[in-house]
């Protein structure tokens, strides 16, 4: 076996399709865009270069043939603010051999050890985490766009090499068929009537008042989760661009209180209803082909990514009220039948009471892992996010 560097176009393009090939006949497996891959390890469209660095390897065997596929990342902005500078590991594919995934993690580790890392997450992105982020341990089901799909024997070759979970991320289903706990309503219409909230959706005419609110909130309700960042303006614009093509304005609503934002929830369907059909390719006309398809609803799923509530308006029902306003959004939508709420993490108890309160199902769970390089095996465990985030806030 030998590993080659990413650097030209034909090695780029074997690393696209080992993907295709290791998952040929799983029809649970829904290829993700090719183009969106690439633009992670593009500088020029990927602003993550601006404070990091990554790179790629195919593995192929004595005879030539691709077997394998890793990229390595730091994000200097978070690398350094762990125990010990950490840097990341992800778009992992390998063929079920343990010396093949061993040579992929060993490369991983000895790129970033050379740059002063001393511990490895994975597998994760070169880029937020909701997307290409977790490696999938249980609910082997066609996955919502951006979730990661894995072969069920990735996880023994991640353990035995040294991997430990450093946070569970759950997924879960809530269906829309079923009606929600009364007392859910109860709350929402209470904080409906209250003097001063207001809940608007998105516009794409408002776009920029819009982006700058949800950095307003981002930055004030992810203040308590580690390792925290606040969030460039840039990386939004890029990320809203991104899912342009998929864009419900009504599926991302903002709470205001008074006019000042406090909360939102974005939601988008779940284009992989589509995109199961283009392997990896969408050009001009394959976005044409995407367009005629999305105006047939053929879309029966949505994915909440991301919701966040200002500590100080935390256990104030602002996030029932957001629900009441999806809600009647979707009853004007009867194609749709689901709404996966993606993903929280063990480390994150007040979301995980949220997902329980509107009586969601389980769908499935990924495993952010930690690497210890001096000290494999060993555990280290992701800080628990505080319940009561209103008093760390002073509120």
């Amino acid at each position: 076996m030998y590993l080659t560097e990413v650097k030209d176009k034909k090695t780029a393009a074997t690393f696209l399709e080992i993907g295709k090939t290791l998952y040929k006949g799983d029809k649970n497996w829904i290829c993700p865009l090719d183009n969106m891959i690439e633009s992670v390890f593009d500088p020029g469209k990927n602003v993550f270069f601006s404070h990091g660095e990554a790179t790629r390897w195919v593995l192929f065997n004595d005879e030539g043939k691709a077997i394998g596929r890793v990229a390595a990342f730091i994000n200097r902005k978070k690398a350094f603010n762990f125990e010990q500078p950490t840097g990341g590991m992800g778009f992992f594919e390998c063929i079920n051999n343990r010396d093949a995934a061993y040579a992929l993690f060993d490369i991983c580790k000895t790129w970033l050890t050379e740059r002063g890392m001393q511990a490895m997450d994975g597998p994760i992105n070169f880029g937020e985490n909701d997307n290409f982020w977790g490696l999938l341990v249980d609910g082997y089901m066609p996955q919502s766009f951006g979730m990661n799909y894995h072969h069920p024997y990735y996880k023994e070759f991640f353990e035995s090499w040294g991997f430990r979970p450093y946070f569970d991320q759950v997924t879960n289903h809530l269906n829309l068929r079923k009606p929600f706990p009364e007392r859910f309503w109860k709350i929402a219409n209470w904080v409906r009537q209250r003097p001063g909230y207001e809940f608007r959706h998105f516009t794409w005419k408002d776009s920029v008042k819009f982006l700058n609110d949800f950095k307003t909130i981002y930055d004030d309700a992810w203040q308590y989760h580690e390792n925290f960042t606040p969030i460039n303006i840039a990386d939004l614009r890029k990320a809203l661009e991104e899912i342009k093509i998929m864009l419900e304005e009504e599926f991302i609503w903002f709470a205001y209180h008074d006019n000042v934002p406090i909360a939102f929830l974005v939601m988008i369907p779940d284009a992989n209803e589509i995109l199961r059909y283009f392997n990896g390719k969408i050009g001009f006309f394959g976005k044409i082909k995407f367009w005629y398809l999305r105006q047939k609803n053929v879309f029966t799923r949505t994915r909440i990514t991301v919701m966040g509530v200002r500590p100080k308006f935390q256990k104030s029902g602002i996030e029932s009220g957001i629900f009441w306003n999806m809600d009647q959004v979707m009853k004007k939508r009867p194609n749709y039948t689901e709404v996966e709420l993606s993903w929280v993490g063990d480390f994150n108890p007040k979301m995980q009471q949220l997902h329980e309160a509107v009586e969601s199902d389980f769908a499935k769970r990924h495993i952010t892992y930690r690497v210890l390089f001096n000290d494999p095996g060993q555990s280290q465990k992701a800080t628990i996010i505080p319940m009561d985030t209103r008093s760390s806030a002073g509120c």
